[in-house]
C-alpha cells in the first residue's frame, strides 16, 4: 500500500490546476479512487489505504477537486478529513445510487469510476447527504452505546426466561431492570446453578445502562439546553430529545418542519403512475433508532398514561377509523406529527401548549 500511495502522490504533483473529479469507493482496509480530468478522461486509478495518514498523503497533494464517496462505516471521518484538505466533498446516499448497487458488473474499481462520472455530470444524481460534526457524532456514540447494551440485556433476559420455561419452571418477576440472581431462588437447584451467572451478567449490564443514563442527563444539561424545549411535550424524555437534536444537528437544514417526517422515513412511500395510486408503507429511510424512539413516544402519548393534548386527540380520532391496522397506523402517524412538533419547538423556541388547537377552535366557535 505504501508503494501505491507514493506513486499516486508523485503523479498528483504532475496534475495541472484543472478541475478534477474523483470517485472514491471506500473499503474497510483499502479504498479505490478514480480521477477524471475536465474532459472526462481517466487520469489515474489507484488504491489507497483507508487510514487518515494514507488519505492525507494522497489527497493532500492534489489540487482542490470534487470528490464523491458513498455513505458507509468510514464515510463520516473521511468526508471531514477531505473537507479539511480543501476539497469539495459529496457523500452519496448508497441506497439511492442504484446504478452502483444493482450493477451486474460490480467491483471497487468500477464503483469508483461510476461515482466520479456521476459527480462530474450532476452531483444531485448521487442524492447527497450531510454528515454530522465530529462532536455531535461523539455525543451520539454515547446514546448508541447505551442502545447496544439495552439490546444485549434484552437478548440475555429472553435467553434466561426461555431456558427456565423449557425446564418447566419460570423466573420470578418480569421487570428486566430488576433482573438479578435473587430471581432464581425459587427455581430447582440444578436450574438455579445454571442461570445464576447469566442473571448476574444481566444485573451488571443494567448497572452499566444506569450509568449511561446519568451521562446522557449530564450531557443534555451541560451542552444541549434545547433539550428542555423538546421535553415540554409529555412523552418525550431526555433520551428522545437529545437523540433528536444530535441526529438532525442543524434545524435550519429543513425548509419547513413537515420535511422532518420524510427525512426520518415516517412518510408513506409514493409510486403513482397514470391512474394508479397504490397505498404504500412508510419509506423507513433515515435513522432507524430515532424513528424507533419517536414511535415509543407516540405509544406513550396514545396510551393510558398520556395526558390530554391536541396530538393525543388527533391520534385517537385517527385510530377510531378502525380497519385492519388502525391502531398501528395511528401510532406511526402520531410519531410523524411528533417529529414535526419537536422541530417546530426547536426552531421557534415557543412554550408548548398541549391544547393550543382545541382552545383556538373553542374561541372561534364562541365568536
Amino acid at each position: 500500500m505504501k508503494k501505491g500511495s507514493t506513486a499516486a502522490t508523485k503523479q498528483s504533483r504532475n496534475f495541472s490546476q484543472q478541475r478534477l473529479t474523483i470517485g472514491l469507493d471506500l473499503g474497510d482496509r483499502s479504498s479505490w479512487y478514480c480521477v477524471l480530468d475536465e474532459a472526462g478522461e481517466i487520469v489515474l486509478e489507484q488504491r489507497v489505504g483507508t487510514t487518515p495518514k494514507a488519505m492525507r498523503e494522497v489527497f493532500g497533494a492534489m489540487p482542490r477537486s470534487r470528490i464523491a464517496l458513498e455513505t458507509g462505516m468510514h464515510s463520516p471521518w473521511v468526508s471531514r478529513l477531505l473537507s479539511e484538505l480543501g476539497h469539495e466533498v459529496i457523500v452519496a446516499h448508497a441506497r439511492s445510487v442504484r446504478l452502483i448497487g444493482e450493477s451486474r458488473r460490480k467491483d471497487d474499481r468500477l464503483d469508483a469510476r461510476t461515482l466520479a462520472r456521476l459527480a462530474r455530470i450532476d452531483p444531485q444524481l448521487l442524492c447527497p447527504v450531510k454528515h454530522r460534526s465530529a462532536k455531535a457524532q461523539a455525543d451520539l456514540t454515547v446514546i448508541r452505546a447505551r442502545a447496544g447494551l439495552v439490546r444485549a440485556r434484552t437478548a440475555l433476559v429472553n435467553t434466561a426466561r426461555g431456558l427456565a420455561k423449557s425446564y418447566g419452571e419460570r423466573l420470578r418477576g418480569c421487570n428486566v431492570r430488576n433482573m438479578n440472581p435473587e430471581k432464581a431462588e425459587g427455581l430447582s437447584p440444578v436450574l438455579q446453578a445454571a442461570l445464576e451467572p447469566l442473571l448476574a451478567a444481566i444485573e451488571a449490564v443494567s448497572e452499566q445502562i444506569r450509568e449511561y443514563n446519568e451521562r446522557i442527563e449530564t450531557l443534555a444539561q451541560q451542552s444541549y439546553p434545547q433539550v428542555a424545549l423538546l421535553k415540554q411535550v409529555k412523552g418525550v424524555g431526555t433520551l428522545i430529545a437529545l437523540t433528536f437534536l444530535l441526529t438532525l444537528e442543524d434545524p435550519h437544514r429543513f425548509g419547513k418542519s413537515r420535511d422532518v417526517g420524510c427525512y426520518l422515513g415516517l412518510q408513506p412511500g409514493r409510486r403513482n403512475s397514470g391512474q394508479s395510486q397504490p397505498q404504500m408503507h412508510i419509506s423507513k429511510e433515515g435513522d432507524p433508532y430515532l424513528r424507533t424512539l419517536l414511535v415509543q413516544g407516540a405509544q406513550h402519548i396514545l396510551g393510558p398514561f398520556g395526558i390530554d393534548c391536541d396530538l393525543r386527540r388527533w391520534g385517537l380520532k385517527l385510530a377510531e377509523r378502525g380497519g385492519k391496522s388502525g391502531k398501528k397506523r395511528a401510532i406511526i402517524a402520531t410519531a410523524r406529527k411528533l417529529a414535526v412538533l419537536l422541530h417546530h419547538l426547536w426552531v421557534s423556541g415557543e412554550v408548548y401548549e398541549p391544547l393550543h388547537n382545541s382552545s383556538r377552535t373553542k374561541v372561534a366557535a364562541a365568536a
